[in-house]
This record gives C-alpha cells, sequence and structure tokens, in this order.
C-alpha cells in the first residue's frame, strides 16, 4: 500500500444560491483510488454528504438534506481524482467539506471551505410621517447571504451614521436586513440606501429625495406663536385702552402700559421656556421604537401648555384691571361724596 496525502483547492469557493457547485480533490502522488473508500461531509463523519466504497455510491449513507442532490463524477478516480457535485445549492450548505480517501486503514483528508452567496435588488425605503424634529426613514431588504455591508450615504457619497441597524433570518436562512435613518429638519435632501455582498462585493443601492415641503412644521409652529402672540398683544391693548374711556380722568390719566408689556414679555418667556425645555430634553433615544410617540406627544402638549398659558394670562390680566377699575371708581366716589 503506497501513502499519500490528498489535495485540493486552499481557497474558499463562491457558490451561487440555486446554482449548481463542484467540489474536486486528489490523490498526490497519483494513483487508482477505485478500490478506495471516498467519503464527503461536513461536521460529523458519521453523516456524510457523499459515500463511494467498494466501487459504488452509497446513496442510502446519505443524509436527508443531500438525497439526489449530489453526484460524484469520476472520470479521473484513475487518476485519483473525485469531483463532488452539488445541485441546487442553499444557504445551508454554506461551510466546509470534508473529502476523505481512505485505503484499509490508512486514510488523509481535505477540507474545502464553501461560501455561498446571493445577492437581492429587491430594496424599498419607507417614509415615515415627518414632525418637528425630522423624518424618520426605514431601508428594507431582503433575500441577501451572507449578511451585507449596509450603509447611508450623502449626495456626495459620503457615509451618514445610520440610526439603527437589524436583520433576521427566513426558514431558508436568508437574511433580511432593516436600516434606519433620522434626519434632522435642514440636514440632507438626498439620501442612498447602500447594501453591499462581501464575497462578490456587489452593490445594490436605492435613493431618496426629500423635498422641502416635508418640513413644513417649523413654519406651522411659527404660524402658531405668531398667532398667539398677536392675540395675547390684541388683549393686553384692548384692557388697556378701555382703562381711560371707562374711569374718565378717575383713572388718574394712567394707562398701564408698562404692565401689559410685562404680563406680554412674562407671556412670551414662559411659551419659550416650556417649548424648549420640552423639545431639548431627549427622553427617548432617536434609535427607541417610541421615539416617534415621544415626538407626537411634546407636539401636542406644546400646544395645550400655548395655550394653557395664554389663557391663564389673559384671566390674571382681565381680573387685575377690573379689580384696578373698580378700586378706582370706589375711591374716586368716595373723593365726589367728601
Amino acid at each position: 500500500m503506497e501513502e499519500f496525502t490528498v489535495a485540493g483547492l486552499t481557497g474558499p469557493v463562491l457558490a451561487p444560491l440555486g446554482g449548481n457547485l463542484e467540489l474536486s480533490c486528489q490523490l498526490s502522488p497519483p494513483q487508482n483510488a477505485q478500490h478506495m473508500e471516498i467519503r464527503w461531509f461536513r461536521n460529523l463523519y458519521t453523516q456524510p454528504v457523499h459515500l463511494y466504497r467498494n466501487g459504488k455510491d452509497l446513496h442510502g449513507e446519505t443524509i436527508s438534506k443531500y438525497v439526489e442532490r449530489t453526484e460524484l463524477l469520476k472520470d479521473d478516480i484513475g487518476k485519483g481524482k473525485v469531483t463532488l457535485k452539488i445541485f441546487n445549492v442553499s444557504a445551508s450548505d454554506d461551510g466546509p467539506y470534508h473529502c476523505i480517501f481512505k485505503d484499509g486503514q490508512f486514510y488523509e483528508e481535505h477540507i474545502i471551505e464553501v461560501k455561498v452567496t446571493v445577492t437581492s435588488s429587491d430594496i424599498q425605503i419607507l417614509m415615515h410621517p415627518p414632525n418637528t424634529k425630522g423624518v424618520m426613514l426605514e431601508c428594507h431588504s431582503g433575500g441577501w447571504f451572507p449578511l451585507p455591508h449596509m450603509e447611508w450615504r450623502d449626495s456626495k457619497g459620503e457615509v451618514i451614521p445610520a440610526t439603527s441597524k437589524s436583520h433576521s433570518q427566513d426558514i431558508n436562512k436568508l437574511f433580511n436586513v432593516k436600516m434606519v435613518l433620522f434626519i434632522e429638519a435642514y440636514y440632507h435632501r438626498n439620501v442612498t440606501c447602500c447594501f453591499r455582498n462581501l464575497l462578490t462585493h456587489q452593490e445594490e443601492s436605492i435613493s431618496i429625495v426629500l423635498s422641502d415641503e416635508l418640513f413644513s412644521w417649523r413654519r406651522v409652529w411659527i404660524t402658531i406663536l405668531s398667532l398667539i402672540a398677536c392675540v395675547l398683544i390684541a388683549f393686553l391693548l384692548t384692557s388697556c385702552v378701555q382703562q381711560y374711556p371707562i374711569f374718565g380722568k378717575y383713572s388718574k390719566g394712567l394707562c398701564p402700559w408698562k404692565k401689559s408689556a410685562m404680563l406680554f414679555m412674562i407671556s412670551m418667556f414662559a411659551i419659550g421656556g416650556v417649548n424648549l425645555i420640552l423639545y431639548q430634553r431627549q427622553r427617548v433615544p432617536v434609535s427607541d421604537p417610541h421615539f416617534e410617540l415621544d415626538t407626537l406627544w411634546v407636539e401636542d402638549i406644546s400646544v395645550v401648555l400655548c395655550v394653557l398659558i395664554v389663557f391663564i394670562i389673559k384671566l390674571i390680566s382681565f381680573i387685575y384691571f377690573r379689580l384696578k377699575g373698580n378700586y378706582e371708581r370706589n375711591a374716586s366716589k368716595k373723593i365726589w361724596f367728601m
């Protein structure tokens, strides 16, 4: 019996999903291997992918998922070379394959690494409803193997850090991936979602152009605050001007301009302070699934608080001017009777 070694490919073999795969190994030095046992297996010796013994292929010994999916090409078996052909490659075929030649008690093996690969062009971008802070984008894609490299890019091709990345595998072990990006108002207007297969370096991408109309919330808020300020000014001016015609000279000719201006400034500071506290303090991180719910809550509570502040200021002003008027009128009557 002549001793031998087993040789084959040393680098990983790329196998396209759904295609056929051929793995070859041969004896060194070359010699006839028809009388030998040739076994291909994955992780366990006792679970062969394909088994050849006593000049026959023993398909009954093959593990279930490779039944009728393999063929041992023996055209050059007289020179010690065989090729394992695997049909309809799936993601589960990824990994190492052991090729063993056994002659009596002597055996040698060679290990070949298989890398299954597939690239998907099915990419979609989902845009959430914009809010006062910006807009959330989700990029989805499915049917990748292995897990692709994911990144967002701006119009200049520079990478934008993703808010979050996640992935899952289906029953076929293919990867479904999701990448989230939160874009603040007045930042990026053209973004691209990119996925790259790290084995083949093939890249798939999709772009989206964000219109300025999506970020109109800031203008809406400026309009709301302007209307609140106008209503407040009108009320304070009306209350102030009504003091003199109603009470005439007994009001001592003093119109409370300074007090009205002070009330207006207090109102504006209160409204601005409330909004600043609500919007500057980050209660929920952007990557949290409740971030958008928190933003909507902030928007709603801001409007409610602004209206409430204006109502309270108007109520206090009304009570103040009314009590002040009654006091001056009673005081004037006492002077007149005296």
